[in-house]
Parts: structure tokens; sequence; C-alpha cells
């Protein structure tokens, strides 16, 4: 089976290349932006910006994958609250060039969206669930599936929250990193205390992607971990574990931040339909936090 992923220099798109790189029936394909250092001996790679039409379907076409991992994307909220053109091109046009792409070449999309779909008013949440977003990139990101959905390709969706872990130039900072950098620096910091979700490690959503892929599963999945938690409660438990200093770690109300982009109160993911229909199974915190310190000290 022939994998392309977009995105591959992101951390999903990392972890989903070097699960992809060591199992034998896949050929994978890595794709970003700029040329990627590091990549596993087996895996191709090929420059795209999947915002740029003609360069999508060029790459499709002469890579022929069974499945796209569309992993490339927006993500830094508040920025896609202040610039809307560059959001929206990068998570709704580049979802319609893919789409054209796939549907040129009988391939198959799994797609990764996000929690912030939803207006937070309730959780955890099933496939069910009515989006309601409260932010542009929630908008943005909703409007991509949209396009998924209404189009002739076959697809799956893989909804996720909060994902941290760590990649060896570690280029992209999350909330784990973020709070151990500061409590070795000796920072006091402030963490939100009154939202909450269910953390996802990036080996687990890999794995998520890679099971949806290789069974070529369709339809709505919600891939997270499983441990309701607030960033406070994420805070505590990272020093915890690493033996820091929690009395740097100060909760505080949402409405104290001044943000562009307002956040969803309460999502979190129950994921009993990835657990029964894809085998999903993921780590504890706990576990998460471990492979994380492990891959820290390499």
């Amino acid at each position: 089976m022939k994998i392309l992923i977009t995105g591959a220099n992101g951390l999903l798109g990392y972890k989903l290349v070097q699960l992809l790189g060591l199992q034998p029936e896949v050929t994978a394909i890595a794709t970003a932006r700029k040329k990627i250092n590091g990549l596993p001996a087996n895996v191709q790679f090929f420059e795209l910006d999947v915002t740029d039409h003609d360069q999508t379907l060029s790459v499709l076409s002469h890579t022929q994958p069974d499945v796209v991992i569309h992993t490339a994307a927006m993500t830094q909220v508040d920025q896609c609250e202040t610039e809307h053109e560059l959001c929206w091109k990068a998570n709704v046009t580049g979802v319609e060039n893919l789409v054209e792409a796939c549907e040129k070449n009988n391939t198959h999309l799994v797609h990764v969206s996000t929690d912030f779909i939803f207006d937070g008013s309730r959780g955890p949440l099933d496939e069910t669930a009515i989006p309601k977003p409260v932010n542009f990139y929630g908008e943005s990101k909703l409007a991509g599936e949209q396009v998924i959905q209404k189009s002739k390709i076959t697809w799956a969706i893989l909804r996720t929250v909060l994902v941290f872990g760590v990649t060896p130039d570690l280029s992209r900072s999350n909330i784990v990193l973020w709070v151990k950098k500061s409590l070795e620096e000796g920072k006091s910091i402030n963490v939100v205390n009154d939202q909450w979700r269910t953390p996802t490690l990036a080996e687990d959503l890999a794995m998520g992607c890679y099971l949806a892929a290789s069974k070529k599963a369709t339809g709505i999945y919600h891939i997270s971990g499983e441990e309701m938690m607030t960033p406070f409660d994420i805070a505590n438990q990272t020093a915890e574990f690493f033996t820091l200093d929690k009395s740097l770690i100060k909760p505080a109300d949402s409405s104290t931040f001044m943000q562009p982009a307002m956040r969803p109160p309460k999502t979190g993911f129950i994921i009993t339909k990835a657990k029964r229909e894809l085998g999903y199974q993921p780590h504890s915190f706990k576990e998460g936090l471990a492979l994380l310190a492990s891959q820290l000290h390499r």
C-alpha cells in the first residue's frame, strides 16, 4: 500500500513518517513545503504545498498513492483569528485541491480535524455531536470537513484533541514541553483550570491515522486520549513526572487571558468507535509522558 503524508514536517507528520517507515507492506511518501532532513532511507520525499492547485494535482498524479493522510494545516488558533485569508487558504482551499487530486487518482483520503469545531458547551463528545465553532480556526476546519463530506471520494475524518509529543529538533512546542521548559527555568506560569480536554499523544494519533489508512476506513472517528483533564491538571502531572516545582504553577480562569480567539470550554472525546472499528488503543497520559521523556534523552 502506498501512503502519502502531507505536512510531514509537523509533529504528527514526523511521527507518521517514522511509523509508516517501519511497516513492510507500506511505501511511504513524505511531503512538505520544504525539504525535510533525517527521513528514513525507505521514505520518498516530494515538495508539496497543498494550497498550490497545480502542484497538488501533479504530485498525486506522479506518485499515485492508495491513501493520502492529510495532516498539513494552519493550527495556530490566534493567528487564524487575525489572518482569515491565510487560514482559509491552508485549511479549506488546500482540502479542495487534495479532494480534486484524490478524485482524479482514485485515492482514499484520511483527513485530520479538531475538537475546535465544537462550541465546548459539553463534553466528552462522540461522533454524532453537532459542530458549532466559536473561533475562525474551528470554522475553517469544519468547512474543510464539509468539502470532504460533499465530495465523491472515499474518506475518513479523524478529529483529535490537544496533541503533545516531541521531535528531534524540538521545533514545535506544545503544552507539555512548555510547562517542562518553564519550570526548569524557574518561571512561574499561569495555567487555565476551567477548560477540559482529552490530551492526545502524537504517537497515538499517528497510529490512529495508520489504522484508518490501512483499513481504508470510512466515516468520522474521534481519536484522542481517554483522560479528561484541564491544562492545569496537565501541568501538574507534567511537573510531578519530571520532579519539577509544582508551586510555580498558578491556576487561572480563562477569562483572564487576553487572546484573539475564543476557546471552547469543554470538549474531549469519547473514543469507543475508534477502539471498536479501528482497534485504536491510546496510552495513558503518564505513559505518554514516559515515552516523551525517553525520546528527550536520546
